[in-house]
């Protein structure tokens, strides 16, 4: 995994190599373990490395075909490259490196665009054509690897991270008007191609994007999961989809063990990540580092979930690694986690991502990570309510589902924001309902969770893991985001999903190699206490980035809004439970952190 960059003219001119510089050197946390820039007349790309697969200089970035006429830049990894090696080596490719990156340069050759429906796994990449000027952007299906656009009068840029875009500069950074709305209903989740940047869009989840040399682009989408029952399971019982569930998070697990350096496991004490650490065991995984975070309580908020981290540690014998982080420490890590994102995320687990990632990256530069089985396999509070809709009902469907997670209905935002920033379409519920609409979902929860999956996942959860992880040069691979695993779940009937409180054919699947007191406990969370309820040094720092003289002249919201939360700092909660002080005082400490006027 590394961090990418670069830039295509379209005027003839040379492309800016300066620039293109500025933002792989921001991308420095990303890969810390070499650097690399190209340029081909009017195309620069740049790569920083963080070295998993074939550490030799052979597998460093851009890396350049010049017998095939190729470059390319690579973030992710292919789990099953040493497969499609040996494939294309039958075709009479030959190979300089033992890297991944060399396998996905040789199957766009030989595959085309084509190539992505070859790969398993995570990957953001960009493919220069030399004979034809061509250039190829692509993101893997889930959108676990990152790749955020500027496009310029003449000029595109592309990075791995949006402040690396800044970094270039030329940037248009007034804010999106139908973003911040989407980022105040959705806490925080702005769906691509959006960013709450006007100047800034990012490439969506299984899209190809072909860009010709004289700016003509097309997108191909190449995945788009069915969630509906399918004939291959016709008849099927319950026990029979328990062993397939397993079955094939077994083989997911597996998959991301493949490295040239070990690999470990972010264990919460949940039943992810536990049956991850689980199913390794079983397969005679030996002295699997794990590693457990906990905060030191405030009041009667408990920090730490350890109780339930260290009995999976104790009972299938891991290198057990727990992770106690100070008090006084915290409020560094706010810092540290808001300077790391790429867009503005409100869930504090984003501090303790950053805080964790800190301590694991001194141990192992690779981890699995449980992250997607809530919006995968429907563990989540508002899923339940969904059972009671009518199969063909989408109107009820949107409105059982938005009166849970929608943070506020949208003619609540007027009484939030400055009139400058409204808009009378309710463009959150649109893309909602639009979603909820296609074809290629059969019943009410099975339309939740193909959103959730496809998009709220993508720009809540997936995106938080990679920008904490990756801010201390940390890989995380998430087995539940296996996309042949998502295939599955998706065509897992609703019943079983919901059974025991959500997530029920997991559970009931785990219950063959997990502790009993680990499935049935109540459902956890990265509890970090001194974010949950604003108090001290931490609501001054709200307080102080809502009442700056860059707040007061970009004015978002309205003085008295802002005046009502912090006359009561913990009283005025979103839909989901969620700190309304905390959600507007985030956005503004993220622009003024970034430099954003």
């Amino acid at each position: 995994m590394c961090g990418l960059s670069g830039e295509i003219r379209f005027d003839g001119a040379a492309a800016d190599v300066e620039a293109v510089w500025r933002m792989s050197c921001s991308l420095e946390p990303r890969g810390p373990n070499g650097q690399g820039i190209w340029q081909y007349g009017r195309v620069a790309l740049a790569h920083r490395r963080l070295s998993i697969i074939d550490l030799s200089d052979a597998g460093g970035q851009p890396m350049v075909d010049s017998e095939l006429g190729l470059t390319v830049v690579f973030n992710g990894c292919i789990y099953n490259y040493r497969q499609l090696r040996d494939e294309l080596i039958g075709h009479g490719y030959r190979f300089f490196s033992t890297s991944d990156t060399e396998v996905v340069l040789k199957a766009y050759h030989r595959w085309g665009i084509d190539c992505v429906d070859h790969f398993l796994g995570m990957f953001a990449f960009v493919m220069h054509e030399r004979n034809s000027g061509r250039v190829i952007l692509a993101r893997d299906r889930l959108g676990i690897k990152p790749l955020y656009l500027s496009q310029s009068g003449s000029r595109l840029r592309f990075a791995s991270s949006l402040p690396a875009l800044l970094a270039g500069g030329d940037v248009d950074t007034t804010i999106d008007k139908v973003a911040l709305q989407h980022y105040l209903t959705w806490h925080a989740v702005v769906p691509p191609p959006l960013t709450i940047l006007s100047g800034v869009r990012k490439l969506p989840p299984a899209t190809v994007r072909v860009v010709e040399s004289d700016g003509r682009s097309r997108d191909v989408t190449y995945w788009n999961p069915v969630h509906a029952r399918a004939e291959q399971y016709a008849g099927i019982d319950e026990n029979d989809w328990q062993d397939l569930i397993v079955g094939s998070l077994r083989t997911a697990v597996q998959r991301r063990m493949v490295a040239d350096v070990p690999v470990g496991v972010l264990l919460s004490g949940g039943i992810d990540s536990s049956v991850i650490v689980a199913l390794l065991a079983q397969e005679g995984q030996k002295d699997l580092q794990t590693f457990s975070i906990g905060f030191e309580a405030v009041g009667d908020k408990e920090g730490d979930e350890f109780e339930f981290s260290d009995l999976i540690a104790t009972e299938f014998a891991t290198d057990h690694h727990q992770l106690l982080i100070p008090s006084a420490e915290v409020l560094g890590g706010l810092d540290g986690a808001i300077g790391a994102m790429s867009e503005p995320m409100v869930s504090h687990d984003c501090i303790a991502f950053y805080l964790l990632s800190q301590q694991v990256s001194q141990h192992v530069k690779v981890v699995q990570s449980g992250q997607g089985a809530d919006e995968i396999l429907a563990g989540y509070d508002w899923y339940p309510p969904l059972a009671g809709v009518a199969d063909d009902d989408v109107e009820g469907a949107l409105a059982t589902y938005s009166s849970r997670f929608f943070d506020r209905p949208h003619a609540e935002l007027g009484g939030i924001l400055q009139p400058q920033w409204l808009t009378e379409v309710d463009h959150s519920r649109a893309l909602a309902l639009e979603h909820f609409s296609r074809e290629g979902a059969d019943s009410a929860l099975d339309r939740a969770l193909r959103l959730d999956s496809l998009v709220m996942l993508v720009d809540d959860p997936v995106k938080r893991v990679d920008n904490m992880t990756m801010a201390w040069g940390l890989e995380a691979r998430t087995p539940f985001l296996d996309h042949e695993f998502v295939e599955l779940a998706a065509a897992v009937p609703p019943a079983l999903k919901l059974a025991h409180g959500g997530k029920g054919v997991l559970k009931e699947a785990s219950r063959k190699v997990l502790p009993a007191t680990v499935i049935d406990r109540k459902k956890g969370h990265f509890p970090v206490p001194a974010i949950i309820n604003l108090q001290g040094r931490y609501l001054d720092r709200v307080r102080d980035a809502l009442l700056s003289p860059e707040a007061r002249e970009r004015s978002l919201f309205r003085p008295e809004y802002v005046q009502k939360l912090l006359a009561d700092p913990n009283r005025h909660r979103t839909n989901l439970g969620s700190n309304q002080l905390w959600q507007v005082g985030l956005l503004e400490m993220w622009l003024q952190q970034h430099g954003i006027r």
